[in-house]
Formats: C-alpha cells, sequence, structure tokens
C-alpha cells in the first residue's frame, strides 16, 4: 500500500504527521517512511540520519535497475526501528532524486510502487506541499491514498475549491484533515462538500517526541499522545482500505456530504 501526505499551502507539519502515522500504524504490517519533499528533507537533521544511505543513492541506484529490495537497502532506522529513506536538506538535490525516480517509461516510481505493492507493506511518503509541476506528483499519482492536510483558517481554505477536483484526479481515494484551530469540520463540509477525517490535535509534547527534541520515539509509543493517538485512528481507518475498490472511486469533490475517504 502506497500513502501519500501533502499539503497545498503552507506548511501544516506534513513531515510530523507521516512519521506520527508510520509510528502508530497497526500491527503486523511493515512500515516504510519516504521523504519525497522536493523542498528537501527534514528527518536526517531531526534524528541525525547520515545523508546516505537515502533518497539519492536510491535514485541513482533505480536508473540501473532493481527490485523493490533496493529500497530497503537504502532505508536507514529511525530511533523507534521504523525504516526510513531521507532526502537530502538541499532542495536541488531532492528535486533531482525525486525527477530521476520518475524516469520510467511509465513515468511513474516503479521501484517504490514495487515495493508498496509487496504483501503487508505500507509506504508512507511525504511529499510536501504539492506545487504545479512538483517532482513528487508521479508518486502522489501512484498512490492507494492520499492524505491532505490543511490549515483550517480561511486563506488556506480558499485555496481547496479550485484544486480538490485535481486531487482527486491525482488519486480517487484521498482524505482530508484540518490542522490548528480556525473552521470547524461542519462548517468545512458544508463549504466543501467534503467531510474532514478529522483535525490533527494541537500537542506540543506529542509532536516534539515526533520531531526528534525529545528521545522517547518507538514503535506504538506516539499513540500515548494525543497526536498519537489521533493518528492511529487515522491508520486504522486507512489499513482497513488497504486496497481502494471500484466502487469507492469517487473524486473528492464529487462525495456531497460524506468523507473524502
Amino acid at each position: 500500500m502506497l500513502v501519500s501526505v501533502v499539503s497545498l499551502k503552507g506548511s501544516p507539519g506534513v513531515t510530523t504527521f507521516v512519521v506520527a502515522l508510520a509510528a502508530v500504524w497497526p500491527v503486523p504490517a511493515r512500515v516504510l517512511v519516504v521523504e519525497a519533499d522536493p523542498s528537501g528533507g527534514d528527518l536526517g537533521l531531526r534524528f541525525s540520519l547520515s545523508s546516505a544511505p537515502g533518497l539519492v543513492s536510491m535514485a541513482a541506484a533505480a536508473r540501473r535497475g532493481g527490485d523493490a529490495g533496493l529500497v530497503w537497502r537504502h532505508a536507514q532506522p529511525l530511533p523507534g526501528g521504523v525504516p526510513v529513506v531521507v532526502a537530502p536538506p538541499d532542495a536541488e538535490q531532492a528535486r533531482a532524486a525525486l525527477s530521476a525516480l520518475a524516469h520510467d517509461p511509465t513515468g511513474k516510481p516503479e521501484v517504490l510502487r514495487a515495493v508498496a505493492g509487496e504483501p503487508g507493506v505500507v509506504v508512507i511518503a511525504d511529499c510536501g506541499r504539492m506545487d504545479p509541476g512538483s517532482p513528487a506528483s508521479p508518486l502522489v499519482r501512484s498512490s492507494d491514498v492520499v492524505v491532505l492536510l490543511s490549515r483550517a483558517h480561511a486563506d488556506d481554505l480558499a485555496h481547496l475549491p479550485r484544486r480538490l477536483p485535481a486531487v482527486g484526479r491525482w488519486c480517487p481515494n484521498c482524505v482530508l484533515l484540518l490542522v490548528g484551530e480556525g473552521y470547524g469540520e461542519a462548517e468545512v463540509a458544508r463549504e466543501l462538500g467534503v467531510a474532514p477525517l478529522g483535525r490533527v490535535p494541537y500537542d506540543p509534547v506529542g509532536a516534539a517526541v515526533l520531531c526528534g527534541r525529545l528521545n522517547r520515539l518507538r514503535r506504538g509509543a506516539p499513540s500515548h499522545s494525543a497526536l498519537g493517538r489521533f493518528a492511529y485512528r487515522v491508520a486504522t481507518r486507512l489499513a482497513a482500505c488497504d486496497r481502494p475498490t471500484a466502487s469507492s472511486a469517487q473524486h473528492p469533490h464529487e462525495r456531497q456530504g460524506g468523507r473524502a475517504s
């Protein structure tokens, strides 16, 4: 299963939520985090990981051919044991690596799609902000589920009506999550025709653990925080629909009054 986590505007905490999802994903799934943010990676710096192996070395190896095992060989463990393919902090290097991964006759990142297709494997990709022409677009378009994070203020939500149809074309199975204070879920659902799956809670301590500022990160441990408990509810929901069926393949803007997942 391939899950891409994205935003359309600003930085609503995509990377932190990706780590939360991976840390609490229901066992016995084998979870892999891939930093695919064109603006550069954060996890290497947060957790004092080496820049290699990582996204750059994986992209170089993939150009010479390889199978799903190649991805695991270019991952490093986070303190809790979850493996991550780290992206370089430099945006130019990150964009080049993502572009190389998509350099396939199909136009899709086949090496990541291959590992995500293995039984019991869940790949969670941090694709950052999805600007037009983002080199992470092929990865998002190959996803089984797209999780869209948006702050709930008027200036953030104003971008959604125009861009939600495009998100629905990227992937038919999408989840909208609100972040921070602002409009309520019912108001957002009424205006967009899409019911958010929930609101990411304000949890400074839980976020600090997931950002590497507190040395407590281990598989399952974040579920004791408000952020972790919310991430677990989302992960459980996503895990239940591992392979989206044709009957659920509707664009988010077509699900009037329903959830976007």
